[in-house]
């Protein structure tokens, strides 16, 4: 890991399924396209477990997040292999069936869970087209720990509710989700209207994530537009960290 200028560089570690960073006193683990886990003074947050990722590194999590229903972001496996017993489990409004003692938050809706506060934001599309997330069915998260506001976005459009975020200091964003949705063009004008301090591009590989026939083996992982990002960030003074989402 080294700084040039306003950019943090992170050269990726293609041997593992994780790698952790660090934001003030916030441990920030990345595993594979959008599973996420957050640490702070002893409290395990996991975002979007997945069991393809190497679940033998996450920790117990005292709150899970959930941001869409399909099976990278909604795991019932992951999810009972990192919970603690009774740990709340958060989901938008099309995962109740799958976790049936989920806790469902809304659009808008912001919560206190064990001192942590927990707003669900919205993540949806505006370009038609299958697959399509209509508004209202799944989430996003800004989470508060330590002060911080961690805002995971999920699969969204630049809509108005993702680009007036406001006093973000790290945001996982999504880029080039299906249909070319989140281009790389869009997802840097988005990002500077929001302003976050700390930007890990996310959920950017769709070939990656698609299911294997037996035998079969995942592609290279794409870095499409991940140098033009950075690039362009940096003249916003926001910082871009590569994390290593698809390791080969």
């Amino acid at each position: 890991m080294r700084r040039i200028g306003a950019i943090l560089l992170i050269i990726p570690v293609v041997s593992g399924f994780s790698r952790t960073d660090t934001y003030g006193d916030i441990t920030i683990t990345t595993f594979t396209h959008s599973d996420i886990q957050l640490e702070y003074g002893g409290t395990v947050i996991h975002i979007d477990p997945w069991s393809v990722s190497d679940l033998s590194k996450a920790k117990p999590a005292d709150l899970i997040l959930i941001t869409d229903d399909v099976a990278h972001h909604l795991d019932v496996r992951a999810i009972a292999r990192v919970r603690k017993p009774g740990a709340p489990v958060i989901v938008a409004a099309n995962g109740k069936a799958q976790v049936v003692d989920a806790m469902v938050m809304a659009n808008g809706e912001t919560r206190d869970i064990g001192g942590i506060k927990v707003e669900a934001t919205a993540a949806y599309d505006i370009t038609p087209g299958d697959p399509y997330h209509p508004k209202g069915e799944a989430n996003g998260y800004i989470v508060t720990v330590g002060g911080k506001r961690i805002y995971v976005a999920g699969v969204t459009e630049c809509v108005p509710e993702v680009r007036n975020a406001k006093g973000i200091d790290v945001v996982f964003f999504p880029m080039s989700v299906p249909l070319a949705r989140m281009e790389p063009a869009a997802a840097i004008e988005c990002l500077t209207a929001m302003k976050p301090k700390v930007v890990y591009p996310y959920h950017y590989d769709q070939e990656w994530v698609r299911p294997l026939p037996a035998g079969g083996k995942r592609p290279q992982p794409t870095t499409r537009g991940l140098h033009e990002l950075r690039a362009a960030l940096a003249r916003q003074d926001i910082e871009v960290r590569l994390a290593n989402w698809y390791p080969q």
